[in-house]
């Protein structure tokens, strides 16, 4: 028996950019109109002030990569439509990039080694604590930079990139390892499946995500610097796309707003709804929920919401209580407002798991001054689709079985290039709306908030960005701890 499938090409999402244009390629609108913040007119950040700390002998190579990048970069690479060149920082961003000598701070070595030489616990926490007490320092000055560049050399990203989780009891750790063993639908294998939290999250502290909870109450946004990037190597990408994705990321970290998603319709707020594991002061793991939260505007922020018990027969999906739901939509509204002034017309709800009843009616209370609200699944699926040919589905594909069930690919071959950059069968998302007559506009937006991924200039998408880090910032979040508040700015978890 066959069933019928329907076929749609969606069209590559537009993004907005300076002198109000719009291109479907971020390099190639930041390369020829500038960031989209050139629109605030004076409010947009004309000069970037970078920090930085680390040892001093990675100080100077971060120094010399800047400074290589205030210049046009060639990629070396004939094929321009997807290696291009680099502009150089202002002709890119239309800002200048100023690494001033009072905002660097040099790690003694000798300290650096003595504590390298440690257990690894306790070899984690110093090394830790000398970036955070440089970061500190600078954090204090009068005049301070935007954002600081912490530079590790490969001796710190070698011995302490990770370290194994010691305050968790022997009880929680079976558990942990049992809940892993669940079955899931999802491979390991592809990208989509690292939007949910994994055991090695759980297992192991990342030195990433700590440093940036400890820096957090400075409120100074960082970026981590290794010798990947700042030195040329065989096994290294090229200099022009490492140039594209560091000057991006700090642009925006300072300030900026390099692109924004053209919508047509009503001022909309998309909010990703998720949990991450969270150690109290109890010595139980619960569940913490999650919203990460995106304006028309294109302003991000996260917030954290009640905690959830770990419950054991209800395994690897929790779900919220009718008044947590409503609280943590209502902290997004009032975020919302106090941001822009007033609430959106539209609410999009997106999360990677059923909406149970408890979760709808609360959502639904808490939005009900709301003119539009949709929720939307955004599921896992073992779907496949081969197309004639040597190239997979086309990025923005949406393929509906039977009338009842859809599929998007937000990966696939790209027109614009004429190939598929992956090195894995693309994977599709099922999407599931209760509001079925707009699955059209419903994919679509979907398929552009995939492209509102700040940390990259390459065009390949992937998970909406509601939902794309939620792993990440979870992470953060419970390095944060139970008792802090995590500051909700998006350019803190980035």
């Amino acid at each position: 028996m066959s069933l019928p499938i329907e076929l749609w090409d969606l069209p590559s999402p537009k993004l907005e950019f300076g002198d109000n244009a719009q291109f479907t390629d971020p390099k190639i609108g930041l390369r020829e109109s500038g960031p989209y913040s050139l629109r605030f007119g004076a409010a947009h950040r004309s000069q970037v002030r970078v920090g930085l700390v680390g040892p001093l002998e990675m100080l100077e190579k971060a120094d010399n990569w800047f400074s290589h990048c205030q210049h046009f970069i060639s990629s070396g690479k004939s094929n321009q439509t997807t290696y291009p060149d680099f502009p150089g920082f202002q002709k890119t961003f239309r800002a200048t990039l100023d690494l001033a000598p009072q905002w660097r701070l040099a790690i003694d070595n000798h300290e650096l080694e003595q504590a390298l030489q440690l257990k690894p616990i306790d070899r984690f926490q110093k090394v830790l604590e000398l970036y955070v007490h440089g970061i500190e320092r600078i954090a204090n000055l009068d005049v301070r930079p935007d954002v600081v560049v912490c530079c590790l050399p490969d001796a710190v990203v070698r011995d302490c990139w990770s370290v194994t989780n010691h305050n968790l009891t022997p009880h929680e750790l079976k558990k942990i390892w049992q809940q892993q063993r669940q079955p899931t639908v999802q491979l390991s294998l592809f990208e989509i499946s690292d939007v949910e939290e994994k055991a090695e999250d759980l297992l192991t502290r990342s030195f990433r995500r700590a440093l940036k909870a400890e820096v957090m109450k400075h409120r100074m946004p960082i970026q981590i610097a290794t010798t990947n990037l700042l030195v040329d190597g065989k096994a290294n990408q090229d200099a022009a796309t490492r140039a594209w994705n560091s000057c991006l990321g700090i642009f925006y970290k300072s300030g900026g707003i390099p692109w924004r998603l053209a919508l047509d319709g009503p001022e909309t707020c998309f909010v990703g709804i998720s949990f991450h594991h969270l150690k109290t002061n109890k010595r139980h793991l619960v569940y913490s929920s999650l919203a990460q939260a995106f304006s028309t505007e294109g302003d991000g922020f996260a917030l954290r919401g009640d905690f959830v018990p770990w419950d054991e027969d209800q395994g690897r999906t929790p779900h919220l209580s009718e008044e947590q739901a409503a609280y943590l939509v209502n902290q997004v509204l009032d975020e919302y407002r106090e941001r822009t002034g007033h609430l959106p017309a539209r609410v999009v709800l997106h999360k990677t798991s059923h909406y149970d009843a408890a979760e709808n009616f609360g959502f639904e209370h808490a939005l009900q001054q709301i003119p539009i609200v949709e929720f939307v699944n955004l599921l896992p699926t073992k779907f496949r689709l081969v197309r004639q040919g040597s190239y997979p589905p086309k990025r923005g594909t949406l393929c509906r079985i039977n009338g009842a069930v859809t599929y998007l690919f937000t990966t696939g071959y790209i027109t614009e290039w004429e190939t598929y950059p992956g090195a894995h069968i693309p994977v599709p998302i099922q999407v599931i709306t209760n509001h079925s007559s707009e699955i059209y506009r419903t994919a679509a937006d979907i398929l552009g908030l995939s492209r509102m991924n700040w940390n990259t200039a390459r065009d390949t998408s992937g998970y909406p960005v509601t939902l794309r880090f939620s792993r990440e910032v979870g992470g953060i979040m419970a390095e944060v701890g139970a008792e802090a508040k995590p500051n909700p700015s998006y350019r803190y978890y980035m």
